[in-house]
């Protein structure tokens, strides 16, 4: 503790130069992808993201040089995260399947569908972005299929039950985009109950 004029001064208390790098770094991540929901990539520029996060265009460029680099790893870090979010729900293995395929569906709704999808978009028709996603996009539905198949506890050994798992999970993404435009909840709620019935019966 110093002492200044006479009176006792508190230690100022630093945070590790590493910590504040990964601090900034995930504010940016989170706000590329708020703002991709938002405001679509035409309208998610370096700028509009680095205000959104509170730092400085110069910092979010040292973190991500370039614009495809921010929202394909924006893109990818909440993806992780709902992974992480959605093993979370059922720690000890899941024995409602319902639940299960209720949790996976709720994978593509909300923000972050709406930001990746966003990124399809623009991937389409720019060439550069179009390899990145394409190769983003294979990662995290290799990891979404494996998380379902764990959840719903599948046999993958049993004839048809890869494709049913992967059918529902093409089905789950529709709903989806189905909630884009209107609120699909109570429709959405009765797709849920009977996909668990057809994935009961695939799956045994």
């Amino acid at each position: 503790m110093g002492v200044v004029n006479g009176a006792a001064q508190a230690p100022v208390e630093r945070v590790p130069k590493q910590d504040r790098s990964r601090a900034t770094r995930q504010r940016l991540l989170e706000a590329a992808v708020a703002c991709l929901a938002e405001r679509g990539w035409a309208g998610s520029t370096v700028s509009v993201v680095a205000e959104r996060a509170g730092v400085s265009r110069g910092a979010a460029q040292h973190h991500f040089p370039t614009r495809e680099d921010l929202f394909t790893a924006a893109v990818e870090y909440v993806a992780e995260e709902r992974s992480t979010a959605l093993r979370a729900l059922f720690p000890e293995g899941a024995t409602d399947r319902r639940a299960v395929v209720a949790a996976l569906v709720d994978l593509y709704t909300g923000p972050l569908f709406r930001a990746a999808l966003h990124l399809w978009v623009a991937a389409s028709n720019e060439d550069q972005l179009r390899t990145r996603v394409t190769e983003l996009e294979g990662r995290v539905g290799r990891e979404t299929h494996r998380i379902a198949v764990d959840l719903l506890n599948a046999d993958e050994t049993r004839p048809g039950a890869r494709e049913t798992v992967q059918g529902f999970l093409d089905m789950s993404r529709g709903l989806g985009l189905a909630n884009l435009l209107t609120d699909d909840t109570a429709r959405r709620a009765r797709v849920v109950t009977q996909w668990a019935a057809i994935l009961d019966n695939a799956l045994g």
